[in-house]
């Protein structure tokens, strides 16, 4: 597991703002700090909640909402988007993760310290 930091603008049904995001290699899906979502998006509850376990030893968090959030980083020409689980309390405002990496090809180059996506990727299709 390894992790790579970028600056990036989040958008929500509610409104943007500038943040860091945290590429985790090591997290199954991407999270974000209950009170960042709750300023640019409304928060859906999960019909069930999920419970991840965390670095800490025996330590679990569970997630009880979801927002949909887009997401812009500095040399992208379009936005990434995806769901991310309500977390109360993590380290971050946000944490992308495996699942929205896959999605949109993204890489993580850690010996430049890059992050780096597949631009056909932002092609949209139906």
């Amino acid at each position: 597991m390894s992790l790579l930091e970028l600056p990036c603008v989040l958008v929500g049904n509610r409104g943007r703002t500038p943040t860091v995001c945290l590429f985790d290699s090591g997290a199954s899906y991407s999270v974000i700090r209950k009170e960042t979502a709750e300023q640019i998006a409304h928060l859906e509850a999960l019909p069930e909640p999920l419970v991840f376990e965390t670095a800490d030893t025996g330590g679990f968090i569970t997630a009880n909402y979801v927002v949909v959030l887009e997401f812009f980083l500095e040399d992208a020409p379009r936005r990434f988007t995806d769901e991310f689980m309500v977390l109360d309390t993590i380290s971050e405002d946000l944490i992308i993760g495996a699942t929205t990496m896959q999605k949109w090809g993204i890489k993580l180059d850690f010996v430049n310290e890059k992050v780096i996506y597949d631009r056909k990727m932002h092609r949209l299709r139906i």
